[in-house]
């Protein structure tokens, strides 16, 4: 099984899930869409497979400084283009596993993955 892992290196979930993803002997790549950007084929992907409003990161500091008027009115379009602009709002992390998408760490979702 082919298992890639996107995100922010630094980012403590992904830190989290790295750990657990090691400790398991799950063999993963990594993509840091900070420094390599994201496809928006592979975001659009993501929102189709958990939704637009799980894929995108309202609680962090990147969206909450965003104007409201750019907050205002979402839709998946829309979403799509500000995580395209600014990586950071894309919530981490998110694992493929060739036909499972999965967004955020959570042990107990991975251990049911793998």
């Amino acid at each position: 099984m082919s298992v890639t892992i996107y995100g922010i290196k630094n980012c403590d979930t992904m830190k989290k899930a790295f750990a657990w993803l090691d400790s398991h002997g799950v063999a993963y790549t990594f993509h840091d869409y900070k420094k390599a950007g994201v496809a928006e084929a592979d975001l659009v992907r993501w929102c189709e497979a958990a939704g637009w409003e799980t894929v995108l990161n309202r609680a962090g500091t990147t969206f909450r400084k965003l104007p409201d008027a750019a907050k205002a009115d979402l839709t998946r379009d829309k979403a799509v283009a500000l995580m395209m602009e600014n990586p950071s709002m894309i919530k981490r992390p998110v694992l493929e596993t060739g036909a499972t998408v999965e967004v955020g760490f959570k042990p107990e979702r991975y251990g049911a993955l793998f």
